[in-house]
């Protein structure tokens, strides 16, 4: 059987995977998924007494057919090799009674590199012999912004273009991206959050008028958030890998079942959860832990997803999202590809602000679904117990789901708490969790004081930011982003 993809919100248009990965966003706006996806399941033995990048072939040959064995493996050597801190990618520690799914230990200290650093290699796959300038535009919370520069970067043919939120991610986040080096890449704060980058880079890509003028210049765009599926294909990976390490470490026997506890705003990285679950992989529940800006927890308790809401700025800022774009597949999914349906609330969330699902549709997600929030005052004390009681020091993102973990009822499950980012990517905050007054400190000062305190040591990537120069300075408001990628395609692409 052949594999297409197509829109959650219609079937007019089947795409092949690579074309699905160069245009990013489908023409309606919906986000392009595949009907077979479940139809084939890994062999678990397999991956069991298999390496990452091993599994990581079998999962992208599965999700993305089009691609050829001999193509996969070459894009995973590039993607997995010595910029990665371990050779196990994505190690799993123990946690207490519970374990640490490790995903920061690529290039620039979060899990986005994961999908990062295999996303030029699947776009420069599929672009071979083309012909065009391809122009990636994408919003940030934080993570995704320094990845996508990074895995971009001077890659032939091809800009890389970031909107981060002004003020609302960390200092080490802002510098590592306004450090950004290459003359492909152009860097953008905009006044607003990351909804309104967001919202605005999904419009930049339904204007058609600004595609005519790029098409002149032979330039198309493509996007690096997670709404497309060449970042989320990649994801899958270590959920599969880290239940082949647990059992490999005796803590769990093949076929047993797994609970893994995921923050998350944007809802990609607990989707690539469920395309796991789908593909075959043992799990029990699949948990979304919420910060303050808790649009995800409500939903997942009342089927209403409701965006009119305050914005909180957290020391979470990676989760500080309103509009969880990969809502979208699980609602497809779930509805049993009920495009009409998706449509409806998609419609509904961008004219009213808000849906609510038919009750048996919610239903069908609690099955595999649970959720959970916690505050910043909550993340700060399991920062600090964490420490003390495991001598894990853990960044505010995993502290959220960490809080979350140890809220549930016992199942008899083992449990994965996904941890998203280094922790000296927020060392202020860290610090302050842990009883150490960081005001008046910059994001160095804080790091110093957190390996004074803690016998730990910043990973080189974050430290030698201190001696790297600030090239990016520009500022915009939302209104101003389109026109601030076609002057980036302008300078990029002479």
């Amino acid at each position: 059987m052949e594999t297409f993809y197509h829109s959650t919100r219609s079937r007019g248009e089947l795409v092949t995977s690579k074309q699905a990965i160069l245009a990013g966003l489908a023409p309606d706006g919906g986000l392009y998924v595949s009907d077979a996806l479940g139809a084939e399941k890994l062999d678990l033995a397999q991956v069991c007494a298999s390496s990452f990048t091993q599994t990581a072939e079998r999962v992208l040959g599965t999700l993305l057919p089009d691609y050829t064995a001999e193509e996969l493996a070459g894009c995973v050597r590039a993607a997995y090799g010595a910029q990665w801190d371990t050779p196990a990618i994505c190690p799993v520690t123990p946690l207490g009674t519970d374990w640490l799914l490790e995903l920061f230990h690529g290039p620039t200290c979060a899990f986005k590199d994961v999908a990062l650093q295999m996303l030029p290699q699947l776009m420069g796959v599929a672009r071979e012999g083309d012909g065009h300038d391809v122009m990636i535009v994408t919003a940030t919370s934080g993570d995704t912004g320094k990845a996508a520069l990074d895995g971009f970067s001077d890659v032939p043919h091809t800009g890389v273009c970031v909107f981060y939120p002004w003020g609302k991610v960390s200092d080490i986040q802002r510098l590592q991206m306004v450090t950004q080096i290459g003359g492909n890449v152009a860097v953008c704060a905009i006044r607003g959050n990351f909804d309104d980058a967001q919202s605005e880079v999904k419009r930049i890509f339904s204007d058609r008028s600004l595609a005519e003028r790029l098409s002149a210049r032979n330039v198309v765009l493509s996007s690096a958030n997670s709404i497309n599926v060449g970042r989320l294909a990649p994801q899958v990976t270590y959920y599969f890998d880290s239940y082949a390490q647990l059992v490999r470490a005796g803590a769990i026997s093949q076929g047993d079942e797994v609970t893994y506890v995921v923050p998350t705003g944007n809802f990609g990285d607990v989707l690539a959860g469920y395309y796991a679950k789908r593909m075959g992989l043992p799990v029990r529940r699949l948990v979304v832990a919420s910060n303050a800006n808790d649009v995800l927890t409500d939903f997942l308790t009342t089927g209403t997803y409701d965006k009119r809401r305050p914005f909180v700025k957290t020391i979470s800022p990676s989760m500080d999202i309103l509009v969880s774009s990969n809502l979208e597949r699980l609602l497809y999914f779930a509805s049993n590809g009920d495009v009409e349906l998706v449509s409806f609330l998609m419609a509904d969330l961008a004219e009213k602000g808000a849906y609510t699902v038919p009750p048996e549709l919610l239903a069908s997600i609690q099955e595999t679904f649970g959720c959970g929030r916690a505050d910043d005052e909550m993340a700060r004390e399991t920062i600090r117990t964490t420490w003390e009681e495991s001598h894990k020091l853990i960044d505010p993102h995993t502290a959220v789901a960490k809080h979350v973990m140890d809220a549930l009822p016992q199942d008899g499950s083992t449990r994965v708490c996904l941890s998203t980012a280094s922790p000296y990517k927020f060392p202020a905050d860290v610090l302050g969790a842990l009883g150490v007054d960081a005001s008046g400190m910059n994001g160095f000062a804080s790091m110093d004081s957190l390996e004074h305190i803690t016998g730990t040591a910043a990973p080189v990537q974050l430290s030698s930011l201190r001696d790297a120069e600030s090239l990016h300075d520009d500022v915009c408001d939302r209104d101003k982003m389109g026109a601030f990628v076609e002057s980036a395609c302008a300078r990029i692409f002479l």
